[in-house]
């Protein structure tokens, strides 16, 4: 049966991707055939170099469906710039700002932002994590990284590199020991300067770990900070959803988009006798993101492994990339990207000024 490109776009308009939830027709970069092989070139929104294959294996199962034994697939990823809150100025060079939120403290919140950022970068990204936690910075462990940002102008800072990743962190700044003793003004003002005056380059993604809460700190960061949309860290515990789900909400009224919930210390396996357990109860972030409307990006363990990972400086993407926990984190990275890229757009860059010029 020969297969014409006609019936290779009417599969690819009805096959849907399931990252972004739209049609692959939208990703086509070309297509051509050469003896009786196909070669099909996507620009997929999302970084997929390690996860290609699975992410695109609904496309070449409904290929197959059609006659298309054959294809060679190009995989050439265009990440984009998505739109952000109106009267907030982007921060030069990234695409992307995700913010990774929750409710309270004690959820895994930094470690889980640590490893979906080296997890991204794992996909092909250029990413950089900013600690947004002036109180409990967390990061320059996570990261195992020391010492002063440098400055080559006396008014900017070169980020930190950990793991491949560029980092900034009021704990770069203070004594690892010394209290911020710091009211709210202040530590937005410091946030700012953190995220503004930092020399980041181009980067895909910047991944920010917010402080915990809905407190004024949050509130003004989520306002300020050009996020293009927020993760919402929690447990299954009743007490830490009530709190995550504050925080969803503070997020709907700035105007910023929750991507999704990620479920943390969702089941507890006993290394002894491989016990499943669910110690903080089950199926709370399932019923959060229904009340939302938006998806679970993934569940997390209870491993004793991320605690002893998190605490050397080697989170465990980094550490043990071949683990099942670190193949967890990268699934929630990429379905995390996925959601960025379905958001729309930014076009600001693509209208001209306007100016006002006075009649002589």
């Amino acid at each position: 049966m020969t297969v014409s490109e006609q019936d290779i776009r009417a599969v690819l308009a009805r096959t849907t991707d399931p990252l972004t939830g739209k049609a692959y027709d939208e990703m086509i970069a070309s297509m051509d055939v050469s003896g009786g092989s196909w070669r099909l070139t996507l620009a997929p929104g999302y970084p997929a170099q390690e996860g290609g294959g699975d992410v695109f294996r609904p496309l070449r199962d409904a290929l197959a469906a059609v006659g298309v034994e054959s294809v060679d697939l190009l995989v050439q990823p265009r990440i984009q710039s998505h739109r952000v809150r109106a009267g907030v100025d982007r921060v030069p060079g990234v695409k992307n700002i995700v913010a990774v939120a929750s409710g309270k403290g004690g959820v895994g919140k930094s470690t889980t932002a640590v490893n979906l950022a080296l997890a991204l970068r794992d996909e092909g990204a250029k990413v950089g994590i900013l600690d947004a936690d002036i109180y409990g910075p967390s990061v320059p462990l996570l990261l195992n990284v020391s010492g002063k940002p440098e400055s080559q102008d006396g008014k900017t800072m070169e980020p930190l590199v950990g793991h491949g990743i560029k980092s900034n962190s009021i704990g770069y700044l203070i004594d690892a020991d010394a209290p911020a003793i710091w009211r709210g003004p202040m530590v937005t003002q410091a946030l700012e300067q953190l995220l503004r005056q930092t020399r980041w380059g181009d980067l895909d993604y910047l991944v920010v770990d917010m402080p915990p809460g809905t407190g004024d700190i949050a509130l003004t960061l989520a306002q300020r900070v050009p996020v293009t949309g927020a993760v919402i860290v929690t447990t299954p515990q009743d007490i830490a959803l009530l709190d995550a789900v504050k925080g969803a909400r503070m997020f709907e009224k700035v105007e910023v988009p929750v991507l999704g919930i990620i479920e943390n210390m969702a089941v507890h396996v006993c290394s002894q006798c491989g016990h499943v357990e669910h110690l903080f109860g089950e199926g709370g972030a399932r019923k959060m993101a229904q009340q939302f409307n938006v998806g679970v990006l993934g569940s997390l363990p209870l491993a004793l492994a991320v605690r002893e990972d998190a605490d050397a400086g080697q989170p465990t993407v980094a550490r043990s990339p071949e683990s099942e926990v670190a193949s967890m984190y990268r699934q929630i990275a990429r379905n995390l990207a996925g959601q960025v890229a379905a958001l729309p757009r930014d076009m600001s860059s693509k209208f001209p000024s306007v100016v006002v010029e006075k009649k002589r």
